[in-house]
């Protein structure tokens, strides 16, 4: 008598129909679109007084980036007392990244993870900077969106934690003990990566389609159709992270020739000055980009409370 055999549960169907049905996915702080929209303006169109009033809206969120104004990391003598007073102290760089992780902090599950946000979103911050960084270097016109698409391209992780957060503990249980990309893991366990539900969580936050391009193509750039030197950009410098133990909590145990990766040969075809492009020169530059990130992650995610 022949069986059939059971189909294998269709993951993406599975957080899908879970994030229209459930609630336990925190919604999209109501500050965290405008910001957005505001980081994507060009450094010179940036209006401090903008940034103050989103700051400024959210009550726990001022209280926070006051605290982290005050902060002995940042070696105050005089007590910041007002947001105006702490973006004036900080710079509006610094405050940005403030607000913007005090935004994404809100929507790490806190119980019984399985992964040590500390650990991802130090991740998602050193790509971020160092996308920035790149994109200015090779003359990428918008270094802006390279940074949000950065910083933004592991928001599927969440997604996975909070809706199959046994699978996904599997799945790092199996990445960590094996060394290979998070996202092999992924598939092999779950069926799908944090690619697919992170463009699931970015249509539904209606976040812009470039940002949604990176999270969806970022680990195969050679299969994105729009803003491919985009997805290209934040996957070079998402490799190059997790090369430089800023990755998912574990050291990944294989080689890489950038020169080698789609994604660099995308770069290529759009920016020939790569060719002449000094490596070297910009992983030592790396160094003090991790320590800015260290400092960050340490001032958001480790300051006594």
């Amino acid at each position: 008598m022949h069986v059939e055999p059971k189909p294998r549960i269709n993951a993406m169907a599975v957080i899908s129909a879970r994030l229209e049905a459930t609630k336990r996915l925190p919604s999209i702080p109501a500050i965290l679109t405008p910001l957005l929209q505001h980081l994507q303006q060009p450094p010179d169109q940036q209006d401090i007084n903008r940034l103050i009033d989103l700051i400024s809206q959210d009550n726990s969120m001022a209280a926070q980036c006051l605290q982290m104004a005050n902060s002995p990391l940042f070696g105050r003598m005089k007590a910041v007392e007002t947001v105006r007073g702490a973006v004036l102290s900080l710079g509006i760089r610094r405050m940005q990244d403030i607000a913007m992780s005090c935004c994404l902090l809100k929507l790490s599950p806190t119980a019984d993870c399985p992964v040590d946000v500390t650990v991802f979103w130090e991740h998602s911050f050193a790509c971020a900077l160092l996308a920035q960084r790149f994109a200015q270097k090779i003359g990428y016109p918008n270094p802006e969106a390279a940074y949000l698409a950065g910083l933004l391209h592991d928001i599927g992780i969440i997604v996975n934690l909070w809706m199959l957060p046994e699978e996904f503990s599997a799945a790092i249980n199996q990445a960590h003990a094996s060394h290979v990309p998070l996202h092999e893991a992924e598939l092999d366990i779950l069926g799908l990566t944090h690619c697919e539900s992170g463009e699931l969580l970015a249509e539904r936050w209606k976040l812009a389609p470039e940002m949604i391009e990176v999270i969806r193509h970022h680990h195969h750039p050679e299969s994105a159709r729009e803003y491919r030197a985009l997805v290209a950009l934040v996957a070079v410098n998402d490799l190059m992270c997790r090369m430089r133990r800023l990755g998912h909590g574990y050291q990944e145990e294989y080689l890489i020739d950038f020169l080698e990766q789609p994604a660099f040969a995308i770069l290529l075809a759009e920016f020939p000055n790569l060719k002449k492009f000094d490596w070297a020169r910009f992983t030592f530059e790396l160094e003090s980009h991790v320590e800015e990130v260290q400092q960050l992650v340490t001032l958001v995610y480790k300051a006594p409370k």
